[in-house]
């Protein structure tokens, strides 16, 4: 069995990795977010990123990253507890981490076969579109969010309950 722990790595060997899976003629799948509170919302997402035995790659904004997007009082987790929660899910080949706003330096090194994102972002712009053979995305699950969760937490609002 593989440890989590090697699952998360640095885009140099992971750019090695993929090689050796592309002469296999895998699939390779990447999709990216802070994933700050992991919820049902994450991990349904992921578990459909992942099909059709794909090698799923997330890109994990580090915490200054995160800050910048989000704000001072952002990431609530650290990246390294992120980066292991997410390599804990089976459905997750590879957790890679990078410092800037978007992915777009990550997809250019990575190259991957296809961009995974839920479905809230059709119609908007997807940064990494022009290097990779498409866009797949992936339903929504209303009710889950990050941003959600931490304001029901300050606010006492009532707490996610329902599957």
């Amino acid at each position: 069995m593989i440890s989590f722990e090697s699952k998360i790595i640095s885009v140099q060997s992971l750019k090695k990795k993929l090689f050796s899976l592309r002469a296999q003629g895998r699939t390779i799948a990447f999709t990216n977010g802070c994933f700050d509170l992991m919820h049902l919302g994450h991990v349904k997402y992921l578990q459909a990123a992942r099909q059709k035995n794909r090698i799923l790659i997330v890109g994990l904004n580090t915490d200054q990253s995160v800050r910048h997007i989000k704000g001072d009082s952002r990431p609530v987790c650290p990246q390294q507890s992120r980066a292991a929660v997410l390599a804990a899910l089976s459905s997750v080949d590879f957790v890679v981490l990078f410092n800037e706003d978007t992915p777009y330096k990550l997809i250019q090194a990575l190259k991957p076969d296809i961009l995974i994102k839920g479905a809230d972002w059709k119609g908007k712009r997807i940064v990494g579109v022009d290097l990779v053979k498409g866009v797949e995305f992936v339903k929504y699950i209303k009710g889950f969010s990050t941003t959600g969760t931490i304001r029901k937490m300050k606010y006492g609002k009532r707490s996610l309950s329902h599957y």
